[in-house]
């Protein structure tokens, strides 16, 4: 092996995510996003999801074992990091998230992280306490994730969600849907505005909202990515044009 080619196999980083297996749009996005760290990639691995709601089939979508089954196979990639790159600890607790990722750092020995965790995070760093959330979801989890938040002591000013279960079609809401969305809650004067699903594109909406709004975005896709870049050791704030979420150290 040449030297160029021993440094750029040591160079590489690989981020692992756990995808839902019927999203669409959080792969693309990524890749879009960290086009300009040409040293990082992101491999998925995906796990059934098709439906989200309350009922216990929906639920048990997000039983650990297929999630660490696929945290396994992303090991054998040799990822620097693993994010689940999913929200559904919104609506079952912030908790179910934070024991993922020690089951997935024990089995694996890789650093793990998720985009909710990584949300609130972000939210913490930059003093947000009053925030809007925008969705794709039905009524029921949507009052699920306010009610969450609010535990943990953020409240929700405003909301707007789309009323959906299928998880494959949260992808195909368009992009002026949503920015009317997120003008909705953004007269509420939030701190930030949360776009909760990782099949929800409003990750690319980011810099020309918060121009507009002075609000800032937290896009689920975008979170992921950033909390899979501070696990990995990469400076995020080398991602430009996606928001202000990426000048958080």
């Amino acid at each position: 092996m040449s030297a160029a080619s021993a440094s750029f196999k040591r160079d590489r980083i690989l981020l692992g995510m756990l995808t839902p297996s019927s999203n669409t749009t959080l792969e693309p996005v990524s890749a879009r996003m960290l086009a300009g760290l040409p040293e990082v990639s992101v491999h998925a691995g995906r796990f059934r999801v098709t439906q989200i709601a309350l009922g216990a089939d929906a639920l048990g979508q997000f039983d650990m074992a297929p999630m660490l089954a696929a945290a396994d196979l992303l090991a054998d990639a040799h990822c620097q990091a693993i994010c689940w790159n999913g929200t559904s600890a919104g609506w079952l607790g912030f908790d179910r998230d934070v024991s993922l990722c020690r089951a997935i750092e024990e089995r694996t020995g890789i650093r793990a992280s998720s985009s909710v965790l990584a949300m609130v995070e972000a939210m913490h760093l930059a003093g947000v306490r009053r925030f809007g959330l925008v969705s794709p979801y039905t009524d029921d989890v949507q009052r699920a994730i306010v009610a969450n938040f609010a535990r943990a002591g953020f409240e929700c000013v405003a909301e707007r969600h789309a009323g959906i279960s299928v998880n494959f079609d949260f992808s195909t809401i368009e992009p002026a849907v949503i920015d009317r969305m997120l003008d909705d809650v953004a007269q509420a004067s939030p701190q930030a505005v949360m776009v909760l699903c990782t099949n929800m594109d409003g990750a690319a909406l980011a810099a020309d909202f918060e121009q507009r709004s002075g609000a800032l975005l937290l896009d689920s896709v975008a979170t992921a990515a950033w909390g899979a870049l501070r696990a990995a050791g990469v400076d995020a704030r080398r991602v430009r044009g996606w928001g202000r979420l990426f000048d958080l150290a």
